[in-house]
């Protein structure tokens, strides 16, 4: 094993390895039940989602794992199944077949991008100081996500404002988010193992209250695997039929695609980077070691997610939470993915961590809260001295958190990055490609005034 995913190297052992995988899987795994509710909004089949996603994201983390080494796990990326479902689907009218055979289209020039050398360009050009405000950014959306679906804030007509403090559920994630902190500052074995101990006392507490009648707790649930089953096979490819080609002839789709690709583009530009820190393989230009590989991976993803019925895969950012556990290779990924396999016909022994009735995951939001907060630590290594930088920095972090969309708090801030430099004639420190992508962001959001 060893051989295969050099963990020794990278600092590591098996044991932490497999334990990443654990953590991370059960991080991950509430995306299962809200990727088929969100998508079922959208016109999709509840059961049939489900094992798509499941399936999909097992695959694409065996290939991240085995091809790239990259301790990053990949699934159905939560802010672009939204998007398909309530706006490209609900609003713009497509069918959820139609919508899938975009996202097809979106993935093979994903792909195609990714096989060209501009995907890696775009990556490297990115300024050392803004690719940590990139992982800082990151880490504060992580941890407003895991904020937000522990209940502990709450989304109402638009704002933000702490959650209902009389609900057993909110003070259930506030219970584990506290244990969590403590349990981090103890040395040890205990504080590297602090997520997975407190997921684990969370849980059984939940359980246990639960038990006593409490409501709205953790407990487990129980499926038909068997209909699961039927219900993605009866919709496996079904994206691919004659009268959804008729999709391409209209404009609109073509805007579609296009803000499918650069989603995709930069939510995993900002995992990769992030992960790519904390396991030491970024060099000392700030540039991933053997990205080319970990970049393959999420691509073929996004190809292959389509066909099988589900959303855009991406690489996603709860992959940290493994990373923070001591897990830095790609077999963190391998164990991710398995169980994620497994999941499709296990899935009600790992319920507990996905969520309760009423939608909150009081078990998995203490894992996010964590590692958000790790994560912001990454600011102290962007240029305090260069106010241009301070300012970008300050926009990318907070629009990421209240855009609630980590590709929309990056553009925004790289826009404004630009006109700033442009202004104070430091143009020339700002790499072509940079511009390049600005414009395109540009051009993104007029697309969406316009459509």
């Amino acid at each position: 094993m060893n051989k295969l995913f050099r963990y020794k190297e990278r600092g590591s052992s098996l044991l932490l390895e497999i334990l990443g995988g654990i953590i991370v899987f059960l991080a991950m795994v509430y995306i299962l039940p809200v990727n088929s509710i969100t998508l079922s909004d959208g016109g999709g089949n509840y059961q049939a989602v489900f094992i798509a996603t499941a399936i999909c994201s097992g695959i694409c983390c065996l290939i991240m794992g085995l091809f790239a080494n990259y301790p990053v796990a990949l699934s159905a990326g939560m802010g672009m199944n939204s998007y398909l479902a309530y706006t490209v689907c609900s609003t713009m009218g497509y069918t959820f077949e139609e919508a899938l055979l975009l996202v097809f289209a979106s993935g093979i020039l994903f792909l195609i991008l990714t096989l060209t050398p501009l995907r890696e360009k775009i990556i490297s050009s990115i300024p050392k100081s803004l690719k940590y405000a990139v992982s800082a950014g990151l880490g504060a959306f992580i941890c407003f996500v895991g904020l937000k679906s522990g209940g502990v804030v709450a989304i109402d007509n638009g704002l933000i404002s702490l959650g209902d403090l009389k609900s057993p559920t909110v003070l259930l994630s506030i219970f584990g988010i506290i244990l969590v902190l403590v349990l981090m500052q103890i040395k040890g074995k205990v504080g590297k193992l602090a997520i997975v101990i407190a997921m684990g006392v969370t849980a059984i507490l939940g359980l246990i209250l639960g038990l006593c009648g409490v409501n709205n707790m953790p407990k487990f649930e129980w499926s038909n695997v068997w209909e699961n089953y039927g219900a993605f096979a009866n919709n496996f490819g079904k994206c691919f039929s004659k009268e959804n080609f008729n999709v391409f002839l209209r404009p609109e789709s073509y805007a579609i695609i296009f803000s499918l690709i650069f989603v995709n583009l930069f939510d995993t530009t900002a995992t990769l980077i992030a992960v790519g820190k904390k396991v030491g393989i970024l060099n000392e230009q700030g540039e991933l070691v053997n990205g080319k590989k970990a970049m393959l991976a999420d691509s073929i993803g996004a190809v292959i997610c389509a066909p099988l019925g589900t959303s855009t895969v991406t690489s996603f950012a709860e992959s940290t939470v493994g990373v923070e556990s001591g897990a830095k290779t790609g077999l963190s990924s391998v164990t991710t993915g398995l169980l994620f396999l497994l999941a499709t016909l296990l899935y009600p022994i790992f319920s507990i961590f996905a969520g309760v009735t009423n939608g909150l995951t009081p078990v998995t939001s203490l894992a996010l809260v964590s590692v958000g907060c790790l994560m912001f630590s990454n600011l102290k290594e962007i240029d305090w001295n260069d106010m241009i930088v301070v300012i970008t920095t300050f926009l990318m972090v907070i629009l990421m958190v209240l855009c609630y969309s980590v590709s929309d708090g990056i553009g925004i801030a790289l826009i404004a990055y630009c006109a700033m430099m442009l202004v104070s004639k430091r143009y020339k420190e700002v790499p072509p490609i940079i511009y390049g992508v600005a414009i395109f962001f540009i051009i993104n959001y007029v697309l969406k005034i316009i459509i």
